[in-house]
């Protein structure tokens, strides 16, 4: 379960497969496009530009839930409560423990130890709550702490400008096997870091 060639479903390979023909023939016509003079492909390139997102976050869904399922029974909550954040632009990082014991790898926040659910999530996350900066720490099916300060991330090499909740989720995850869901307070986007790297999700595929 530890590694990113976790075996997809028959339903999500189907759908895949099928989406990434129909990519196949629109590359096809864009390439048949570029010898016609004067042809504007910016559209044809934004639209096989979007289909590929979509597909991407689609399969970042599937693998989050596969990586977090066995070790919380709550990754409903948890997805109910990053929908909403994701829909009101309040930023959040969300750490949960699987099998490495993260108590020396971060520094502790505010001791909360709760049961997990999106209400709680949310009115930490909530702008202005005094532990609303910092991450939560989630093990089992508790809310241990909140306000929490991740290791920030000194190997990432991506292309894309990351901010310090990215960074942190980035640095938990390339010292642990944790897996660490952040929401972007500037765009809303959903994502999640493990093994290092940063993979973004689609929200509709969460439940």
């Amino acid at each position: 379960m530890d590694s990113i060639e976790l075996e997809l479903s028959n339903s999500i390979k189907s759908d895949l497969i099928k989406n990434l023909n129909q990519i196949t023939l629109d590359i096809q016509q864009i390439m048949g496009k570029i010898e016609h003079k004067g042809c504007c492909i910016l559209n044809e390139f934004e639209q096989v530009h979007r289909v590929f997102s979509d597909l991407h976050m689609t399969a970042g869904s599937y693998y989050l839930n596969a990586y977090l399922s066995p070790f919380t029974d709550q990754f409903n909550e948890i997805s109910t409560a990053v929908q909403h954040l994701s829909e009101r632009n309040h930023g959040a990082i969300i750490a949960i423990e699987r099998n490495d014991s993260l108590d020396s790898l971060i520094h502790s926040g505010t001791h909360i130890n709760a049961t997990l659910s999106c209400p709680l999530l949310e009115s930490i996350f909530y702008p202005g709550s005094p532990l609303h900066d910092g991450a939560v720490l989630v093990k089992k099916n508790n809310l241990v702490s909140a306000g929490n300060v991740l290791p920030l991330s000194r190997a990432y090499t991506g292309k894309q400008k990351l901010g310090t909740r990215h960074r942190a989720a980035i640095g938990l995850s390339e010292i642990s096997d944790a897996l660490v869901l952040i929401v972007s307070e500037e765009t809303g986007r959903i994502s999640f870091s493990f093994k290092g790297e940063l993979f973004p999700v689609h929200p509709g595929g969460l439940v």
